[in-house]
């Protein structure tokens, strides 16, 4: 919202032009007047007709900081004001954190006071006095985690109708954070299960700041009818965007704590954001702690006060809340942090974003920068820092592509054009089904086999499970050493004695556990923690702390990977990634290294980087060829791929023998000792069909990465896998492509 200088209850008030403002309640107009606003905003312009003329299912699409949340609930309220309804809540609004949902009830608690509406926030931090109170008097609005709202389902089944008998909408916030991972295919469940138990279909609304394909992004929303979900997307002017990526050269063989890059980056932080509100995002906690106890002994060094303060996960929530309060209240406050202040709460005017090596998505970093530039004529900043290794004589050719400071380059270019990556196709999902196996048992005490595989899979989220897979599913659950499920005399399926444990205790209505990390280990000594997000496997090379290593074993149940030093040569500081890269990231990628301009906000140091890069690329021969053999026993591969299609090449290959290093688009394979057995082996796999996937199954891979996989044999976790981390049904192309 736009607000004027004016004072609250003074006579200015909105444009008479404003169309969308006079089909408000009077209620509601006369709290925007007596909020001083002068206009609403174009996004708010378009949802209040949309809202009050239809029942179609809305997504709201408009960068942070755009008024989405007035948007939609100035028009929803106005209704719930106009035609009241029964005994129950009438409009739920579903936020992915609780500070979100606290956030959320400080912007609401004035204006549903004022129109005489109860607001509820409800998350486990809630005290039980006013979960008690919104039972006993359902109405107004419901403000509620997706972790809570799955508690209501599990300890309170019963009343679920009755609370929910008269909700107009369901309003879901940062949808873009909820699209096909975990905690999205659960909220789905949810919505599915909140519209049986209510008997009829309840509007949904979806709100983001960033959107790939929308029509994947409706079928989201609304499975059964994408095309009958609205779209409104905000037509304001695009802020002024100020970038700079700025690279470091480091030396091999330093730790941490000796990173002569690392202490250039704080440097220039502290010479450049000091005496504003900043978020700098820094990836890993370990280079959290390391930059905010660096920008600190700075400040002291010069007997300044400290600005720059951490955030990650594994602080205590009071830490992290007195800083999201600082952030608010004060001007000279900068918060060094991972992915925790990249959505949810209005933590104020952020002057600048720092962001140290690329994320992994462009959703991130157009999210992230969302965060910046949100006052009139203030523009968004961005300062990107690149940290790449020197390269000498002795360096693996992959070091001279500075993959790191190319795919920075290539997220910014895509951010600036607007692109943000779309949601997987769906995945099976195994693990969050046993989970919602179990909500269903324990919500209705007892259900029948029938009734849970219509709930979920054939109306639910499930759809991609057919009835023999979920047989195999309820079979498994139902083993003597798994124990989750049983069935009584009459076929009623029923929580096992393990079941009972699991589902009676507060850890299990999230369904998704945080972290899901694994620790490094060489020699007994620990080099760190990494996300697992793709299949790894024994013998495989990964990146990790500036060296390239061979997994000597995996440990599923402790999370430890046991590695040993791997290829001689000094090694990239940022050569691979443990996250998922997107196929268009990694074309624009190589788009970059063909091309010759040097785009403007790249400082000298990025320029000369960028320059060696595509010397070794075209020296390489990258520029004509998708195949390069570095030596009699080593070959690279230029998928020119995302990681997923790129991690499966890499495993199809483990399959027969050969060992791969992934990188952004491109697989290092060594071991081959016969070249025309390899290239008989690329054409193999290359057929359809071609990957033998009972080879998979004799393999370590490490397939349990999900909650509930632990619970799953083999065959069930091979075929989640299958359908989500690994792309089998790719490699024909994929390798087609590589004989070009």
């Amino acid at each position: 919202m736009a607000h004027s200088d004016s004072t609250a209850g003074s006579s200015y008030s909105v444009s008479r032009k404003s169309l969308g403002f006079d089909r408000l309640a009077k209620p509601i107009q006369r709290w925007i007047w007596s909020k001083g606003w002068n206009h609403l905003r174009d996004i708010q312009e378009q949802a209040i007709p949309a809202l009050l003329d239809g029942r179609r299912d809305l997504i709201v699409s408009a960068a942070t900081a755009s008024g989405k949340t007035e948007a939609v609930f100035l028009p929803l309220l106005s209704t719930a004001l106009e035609k009241p309804g029964g005994d129950g809540f009438d409009l739920v609004y579903i936020g992915p954190t609780k500070a979100l949902i606290n956030d959320q009830f400080e912007r609401l608690e004035d204006l549903c006071a004022t129109l005489e509406l109860p607001v509820y926030p409800w998350h486990g931090d809630v005290l039980q006095s006013i979960k008690a109170r919104a039972r006993r008097h359902p109405g107004g609005v419901l403000l509620i985690t997706p972790e809570s709202l799955e508690a209501l389902f599990v300890l309170r089944g019963l009343e679920i109708p009755a609370l929910f008998s008269t909700t107009r909408a369901v309003v879901i916030d940062e949808l873009h954070a909820l699209l096909n991972n975990e905690r999205g295919i659960h909220l789905r469940s949810l919505l599915t299960r909140l519209e049986i138990a209510a008997n009829r279909t309840i509007r949904r609304v979806g709100l983001s700041a960033t959107l790939g394909e929308m029509a994947l992004v409706r079928q989201f929303l609304r499975p059964e009818a994408p095309s009958s979900v609205q779209l409104l997307e905000s037509s304001s002017a695009s802020r002024e965007l100020q970038v700079q990526i700025r690279a470091y050269v480091e030396k091999h063989g330093l730790d941490n704590d000796e990173s002569a890059a690392k202490k250039s980056v704080a440097d220039h932080l502290f010479a450049h954001i000091r005496g504003a509100n900043n978020l700098v995002f820094a990836e890993s906690r370990q280079n959290v702690e390391f930059y905010a106890d660096r920008l600190r002994q700075m400040s002291e060094n010069v007997r300044i006060p400290n600005e720059f303060y951490p955030h990650h996960a594994n602080l205590s929530r009071k830490s992290r809340v007195d800083l999201e309060q600082h952030l608010k209240s004060s001007n000279f406050v900068t918060a060094v942090c991972t992915s925790t202040l990249e959505i949810g709460i209005d933590i104020g005017d952020i002057a600048c974003v720092a962001q140290i090596g690329p994320p992994h998505t462009v959703a991130s970093l157009h999210q992230r920068l969302g965060r910046s530039g949100r006052r009139p004529g203030q523009a968004a900043v961005l300062r990107m820092y690149a940290i790449e290794g020197a390269v000498g004589l002795n360096s693996h050719p992959l070091d001279r592509l500075h993959l790191g400071l190319v795919r920075a380059i290539a997220m910014v270019e895509l951010m600036i054009e607007g692109w943000s990556e779309s949601p997987a196709p769906l995945a099976l999902h195994l693990s969050t089904l046993t989970h919602q196996i179990l909500s269903v048992v324990a919500q209705n005490c007892g259900a029948s086999a029938n009734q849970i595989f219509t709930t979920l899979c054939r109306k639910g989220p499930f759809q991609g499970v057919d009835t023999k897979l979920f047989l195999q599913l309820l079979s498994q659950m139902g083993s003597k050493d798994v124990n989750l499920i049983e069935q009584s005399s009459d076929g009623l399926l029923l929580l096992g004695k393990k079941g009972e444990r699991i589902v009676n205790h507060y850890n299990f209505f999230a369904v998704f556990q945080t972290p899901q990390e694994y620790r490094i280990i060489a020699q007994g000594r620990q080099l760190g923690v990494i996300p697992v997000v793709m299949m790894m496997s024994e013998g495989m090379t990964i990146v990790f702390s500036g060296r390239r290593w061979r997994i000597k074993s995996i440990d599923n149940d402790a999370k430890v990977i046991h590695v040993g030093a791997s290829v001689k040569g000094k090694p990239p500081i940022f050569g691979g990634s443990t996250g998922l890269i997107d196929d268009v990231v990694i074309q624009r990628m190589k788009q970059i290294f063909a091309g010759s301009n040097f785009p403007i906000y790249l400082d000298s140091c990025a320029c000369g980087l960028l320059h060696d890069a595509r010397t070794e690329f075209r020296k390489l021969g990258l520029d004509s060829s998708c195949q390069i053999q570095l030596g009699s026993q080593n070959v690279l591969l230029a998928t020119w791929a995302g990681t997923v299609k790129t991690a499966t090449l890499a495993i199809a290959l483990r399959t027969c023998g050969y060992r791969a290093t992934v990188y952004d688009g491109l697989l290092d394979v060594t071991r081959i000792r016969c070249m025309q057995k390899f290239l008989e082996c690329l054409d193999q796999l290359g057929l359809p069909h071609g990957l033998d996937e009972d080879a998979l199954l004799d393999s370590d891979l490490n397939l349990v990465t999900e909650k509930f996989h632990r619970y799953l044999n083999l065959d069930l976790l091979l075929k989640d896998a299958l359908s989500s981390r690994f792309d089998a049904g790719a490699l024909p192309e994929l390798i087609q492509n590589l004989h070009h």
